[in-house]
């Protein structure tokens, strides 16, 4: 078996990501910059105890990324963990589907991180998916306390459990790198609406949504579904199944996301 880095390791994905990893018998890094909290201690900000995580391993999965600063550091971070990499078989770079489509900073950000990682000469397998489940519900919470909730109700989402991606992630990087892997996506597409009913019937709240029709490009490409990836429902793990496996306390990720 390998023996395989994991970035972002203690996050939402990066957990799921170690576990599958290490029931695999994969032997697992992680890098944190909180000592104790990985295998390994270091900042990919400043290159700090990189090289040293990254010596000696076989595969490097790539699932750090910093959402509350819209990845602005990302393109840092994935730059000094490309220039510490350029012996290892293989590096896994986790994107999102669409991200081309939408004028967002965060997604200007990564994808020009995935540039940087063909550009790189490291082999590379470089896998987008879907929103995680945990993003839709983090939305959802932010409103389910208002009178009533505005929303654009039209717009399409195909949200998938991070512990599925896990262990696609797990079966990528243990395999030949491929440049552009298929994305990967949920079990089905549906609209905010039908998103927010499960959440209503499950929570009780927000007790009312009222569709706030939104103009513009990006309204466009989120009611045209640019953010999924049709052909390829790859997740087991519905929305409903999910809302319904943990309705009073569904994760909620730390900090302000941005658009999903």
């Amino acid at each position: 078996m390998s023996e395989i880095l994991v970035t972002g390791g203690t996050g939402a994905l990066g957990r799921h990501i170690v576990d599958r990893l290490r029931e695999q018998g994969h032997k697992v890094r992680v890098l944190s910059r909180r000592a104790g909290a990985g295998t390994h201690t270091g900042d990919l900000s400043t290159g700090a105890g990189v090289a040293e995580a990254v010596a000696g391993v076989d595969a490097v999965v790539h699932a750090a990324s910093d959402f509350r600063k819209f990845g602005g550091p990302d393109l840092t971070q994935t730059e000094q963990l490309l220039r510490a990499s350029g012996g290892v078989a293989h590096l896994l770079y986790v994107s999102i589907v669409g991200i081309e489509k939408f004028p967002f900073r965060y997604y200007r950000n990564k994808l020009a991180c995935e540039r940087m990682v063909v550009n790189s000469g490291v082999p590379h397998t470089i896998l987008r998916a879907t929103q995680f489940h945990e993003l839709i519900a983090s939305a959802l919470r932010s409103v389910e306390r208002l009178p009533v909730a505005p929303l654009p109700t039209d717009f399409r989402f195909q949200p998938v459990a991070t512990p599925d991606v896990a262990r696609r992630i797990a079966e990528l990087v243990a395999s030949e790198p491929l440049g552009r892997a298929s994305d990967f996506g949920g079990p089905e597409v549906l609209t905010l609406a039908e998103l927010a009913q499960t959440w209503r019937a499950a929570r009780q709240r927000p007790r009312r949504v009222v569709r706030i029709p939104l103009p513009g490009r990006i309204a466009r490409a989120y009611r045209a579904g640019e953010n999924t990836c049709p052909d390829h429902t790859d997740g087991v793990l519905t929305w409903a199944e999910y809302v319904a496996s943990n309705p009073a306390n569904a994760y909620t990720i730390t900090g302000t996301p941005p658009p999903p």
